[in-house]
């Protein structure tokens, strides 16, 4: 058994409060299970309403004498349905005008309990930042992790600068023959570090006009805030955005850590059964999907799935649908119950019956285990960046069709900085995906991205290296010399 007065005098107690999406979640348990593993004391807050669908999915969320779980309201109303999930923009502004009292009785208890070390650090996600209150309060470090790559958190930099061009366009354009949106497609040469990209390039987080003002004013709030932050954690290495990474650096000067791939660095240390059995999922995953996989050949699987939010409608789901079965592929295809607009996902019965052998559908999985699977030869996505890291880091080649927000940002990365990805058209058409899904699968450009892809994998897996040539594990080095434990050095 652990020592209550040790534990009280010689353990480091980080807080770590992500935003409550699965995206977010995933690699900010990720980053505190790493921590952890290093010695530290952890408490990892969730908000009432992910926790509990959480448990609804089964997921053994797990625990350990060093390693607990809280939550926190996040002031919305119960849900009418256990399976609705609040719309992000929802979440962001509720949190940020209800959580911060939550949050510092929380911090409070936890200082005032016998049997918990003090609480000396809080990392939150960037997208959280009303922790960084009792940060102050308390005179302790708040590390910001923004879950995004570099190349989006730079668009976020210039948020305002960017939505007023956007206006600017906009008008112009209704005042023109422009009716197709032609003006995201205006150049952008002033972002440091990024060479020239269009507006359509960008965040749609930071252009759409149907942005409630509510919302806008949260960005902005949430983007300024980062200035304050003790320092900066990214989930991406050096090899992939050095250069984008130094210029935030000077920009917000601040200290950035970059980490990445994440889920990579902590598969490569040595980690107690306990911490190892901590996870987060708000879908159930489905375990016949390895065994599927595995009587597949090497590389003929394509593996399909738009992530945690994305949502589209009926017709997309059917052309997605048809141009996988006229690809002749197999695919592997993860159809979540809240895919589609309005109503459950259903599929002809007759595309079922042609693909009767080479498709499989799930509704979840687990997606590491999956990329990394010998079968897989690429991967139709929504871009997310938890999904592009995984992806880049298992050597798997993709076909982007990005939902909003920073997708569009990875879309752009994938397809052309990093030349690994197929661009599908917003507006989907079965005979696009199948001319992509042959591309990447049988044709020479797809050869080619992957082979790519595979480079990005072995630098990926330098970044991760213990020895000194690892950028990632250096950064995590120095983050928890640097920032984490500087406030015991002060004291």
């Amino acid at each position: 058994m652990e020592n209550t007065v040790d534990l009280k005098e010689a353990v480091p107690h980080i807080v770590c409060m992500p935003f409550p999406g699965q995206g977010h979640i995933t690699p900010m348990l990720t980053l505190a299970k790493l921590l952890h593993n290093r010695g530290f004391y952890i408490t990892f807050v969730h908000t009432d309403f992910s926790y509990r669908r959480s448990l609804r999915s089964l997921s053994p969320v797990g625990h350990s004498a060093t390693f607990r779980f809280e939550t926190i309201p996040d002031g919305l109303p119960p849900p009418e349905s256990p399976d609705d999930f609040p719309h992000v923009i929802q979440l962001c502004v509720s949190t940020s005008i209800h959580s911060l009292s939550p949050f510092r009785d929380l911090v409070t208890r936890l200082n005032n309990s016998p049997d918990v070390p003090p609480v000396t650090c809080i990392i939150s996600d960037a997208t959280m930042s009303f922790t960084l209150d009792v940060s102050q309060e308390l005179g302790i470090p708040n590390i910001f992790f923004w879950t995004v790559n570099a190349f989006t958190l730079m668009c976020y930099l210039h948020f305002s600068r960017i939505r007023n061009l956007a206006s600017q366009l906009r008008q112009e354009a209704v005042a023109g023959t422009d009716v197709k949106n032609g003006h995201l497609d205006h150049k952008i040469d002033w972002l440091p570090g990024m060479g020239v990209v269009r507006l359509r390039d960008t965040s749609s987080m930071i252009w759409e006009p149907a942005l409630p003002d509510c919302f806008v004013e949260y960005c902005m709030n949430e983007i300024s805030r980062t200035y304050k932050a003790s320092a900066v954690i990214l989930n991406t290495f050096d090899a992939l955005e050095s250069e984008i990474v130094n210029q935030i650096s000077a920009i917000i000067n601040r200290d950035m850590y970059c980490i990445g791939p994440i889920h990579s660095l902590l598969n490569s240390v040595n980690s107690d059964e306990n911490t190892k059995s901590i996870k987060f999922n708000l879908w159930k995953e489905d375990s016949g999907c390895v065994e599927w996989l595995d009587s597949k050949e090497a590389g003929s699987v394509v593996y399909v799935n738009f992530g945690s939010t994305t949502v589209m409608s009926p017709q997309h789901l059917e052309e997605f649908a048809w141009g996988l079965a006229n690809s002749k592929q197999n695919f592997l295809w993860i159809i979540r119950l809240d895919l589609v607009v309005g109503d459950s996902p259903a599929l002809p019965l007759e595309f079922v019956s042609q693909t009767k052998g080479r498709g499989l559908l799930a509704s979840w999985c687990d997606q590491q285990q999956v990329l990394s699977h010998v079968s897989i030869g690429g991967f139709l996505t929504h871009c997310g960046w938890n999904s592009t890291l995984e992806s880049l880091s298992a050597g798997v080649p993709m076909i982007c069709w990005p939902f909003f927000a920073d997708q569009l940002c990875v879309r752009h990365c994938v397809c052309k900085l990093w030349r690994v990805g197929i661009e599908v058209d917003e507006d989907v058409q079965r005979d696009g995906v199948e001319k992509a899904v042959r591309e990447l699968m049988e044709e020479d450009n797809g050869k080619e991205m992957k082979n790519r892809a595979l480079e990005w994998k072995g630098k990926s897996e330098t970044a991760i290296l213990s020895s000194c040539s690892g950028s990632s594990n250096l950064d995590l080095d120095r983050l928890v010399n640097e920032v984490i434990l500087s406030h015991g050095k002060r004291s």
